[in-house]
């Protein structure tokens, strides 16, 4: 016959997970929530900011980050020029070594401008 279950956590482990989980939470929340305003327009208009996030995550390599700023720049209305011209900017800042992700933005961007 299998083994018994092990017994339940204490209830102290649980009131501890679950208070890590609540401030796990909170903490991401006001992440997204600085992300939002972050971006919003204010001194620098919101495509000059998605550009910015679009270099700096080449330069992080962070594909995913680099697909989230090619989607919001698409929907600012920036053209494949000035992508190409930003990620110009972030090989030359990042090195070679951003290369592959660059690549993977073209491709990215690609597919973006057929969806639309």
């Amino acid at each position: 016959p299998p083994p018994p279950p092990p017994p339940p956590p204490p209830q102290e482990d649980i009131f501890i997970i679950e208070s890590y989980r609540k401030y796990v939470f909170k903490i991401v929340k006001r992440i997204f929530n600085l992300d939002t305003n972050a971006f919003n327009e204010g001194a620098l208009d919101k495509k000059t900011k998605e550009l910015l996030g679009l270099v700096a995550s080449t330069v992080l390599r962070c594909d995913d980050c680099v697909k989230y700023h090619l989607e919001s720049s698409y929907n600012e209305g920036v053209t494949k020029e000035e992508i190409s011209e930003a990620l110009g900017i972030a090989t030359l800042v990042g090195g070679t070594i951003v290369i592959p992700h660059l690549r993977r933005a073209h491709e990215y961007w690609e597919a973006i401008e057929n969806q639309g």
